[in-house]
């Protein structure tokens, strides 16, 4: 029998060490606290996310922009990451309705500025308040095509919802023929590799436009509910 190795001595605390961590806390807490005051009187909201790399231009760009005027107009007030691409498409939309465009806008070292299309625009050093904030007032989450970040969102949005840390709201991916290779993946790998429930699949509702983006988060709550009413019940 192989001997076992020695465990590693667990180092003493080195309070000289933590003073640059300590700072983060009090950067972490600004940060929800200015997020928590801020959105507090924006709801009903709508959390899009989307490709900052998709350009004007692009059919996605369009689509997106008109989401967001749609959801604007029925009384959500839109949320992004205040980026580029889809981003920005989904806050210009929003801009040009009637309700709150809301950008949150995370610190990179190659971001690009802030889109212009911003009612209410707040800067996040870290991810994991930037996410909080995305989820906190939402009504639903809308997917649009994107990226790694686009995908991290919605992984994480479904793990939330399917072990109850957060509410059921709908979670909607908008174009069928981009995400179809996606849940193609899902059904074959993780149902069949019973890594997921098939019931977890019903999570997700796919669409193509978005009037039925709309339709989809207003009967959910109710058929006839005012957005008003969807703030009520969030």
């Amino acid at each position: 029998m192989d001997k076992k190795p020695p465990r590693p001595t667990v180092p003493a605390i080195n309070d000289s060490s933590l003073a640059h961590e300590s700072w983060k806390i009090f950067q972490v807490a600004a940060e929800l606290i200015e997020g928590l005051e801020r959105l507090v009187s924006t709801k009903p909201c709508v959390s899009i996310f989307g490709s900052a790399r998709t350009p004007c231009g692009h059919p996605y760009y369009a689509l997106t922009e008109a989401l967001g005027q749609q959801l604007s107009n029925a009384g959500f007030s839109v949320i992004t990451g205040g980026g580029p691409g889809l981003m920005e498409a989904g806050n210009k939309g929003a801009y040009q309705g009637k309700s709150f465009s809301i950008g949150l806008n995370i610190v990179l070292h190659h971001q690009e500025s802030p889109n212009p299309y911003q009612d209410i625009s707040l800067r996040f050093r870290h991810f994991f308040t930037r996410k909080f904030m995305f989820a906190k007032y939402a009504t639903a989450f809308v997917f649009v095509p994107g990226g790694y970040g686009t995908l991290d969102e919605l992984g994480e949005i479904l793990a939330l919802v399917q072990t109850k840390k957060t509410k059921m709201v709908p979670i909607i991916l908008v174009n069928e023929l981009f995400w179809r290779p996606l849940l193609k993946w899902f059904h074959e790998n993780l149902i069949n590799d019973k890594m997921i429930d098939k019931s977890d699949l019903a999570l997700i509702q796919v669409v193509n436009t978005p009037e039925e983006v709309v339709s989809i988060i207003q009967n959910f709550y109710h058929p006839k509910d005012t957005a008003s009413e969807v703030s009520k019940a969030s």
